[in-house]
């Protein structure tokens, strides 16, 4: 499990709501120094505690856990596709053609 990836996704999720560390880690009931530790990787955080820290985000814990479960990938392409639809038509094609170039290559 990679521990590192899922602490930072929470970190930038915390970021993102302009929370302080140690602002997450009393709304979660933790202490600074584990919430530390799980924003690293050097922790994982009990199912509980996983599950207060992706309600605090108010992100869905299959966000944070995205490299780890086996529909991780479902997720980045909804996600992906979701971004690139934002984008001007011009720029849709040209990234749609650099990844048909990979898929093409990847099947060989």
């Amino acid at each position: 499990m990679n521990l590192k990836q899922i602490g930072k996704r929470i970190q930038k999720h915390r970021e993102a709501l302009g929370m302080k560390q140690e602002e997450l880690a009393e709304y979660v009931n933790l202490s600074p120094n584990y919430m530390s530790a799980i924003e690293r990787g050097a922790k994982i955080p009990r199912l509980e505690t996983f599950i207060r820290i992706a309600n605090a985000l108010n992100v869905p814990s299959d966000l944070l856990l995205i490299d780890v479960l086996k529909a991780g990938n479902v997720i980045k392409s909804s996600e992906l596709s979701e971004k690139i639809s934002k984008l001007p038509s011009d720029e849709q094609q040209r990234i749609f053609h650099v990844i048909e170039v990979m898929i093409k290559d990847a099947e060989k």
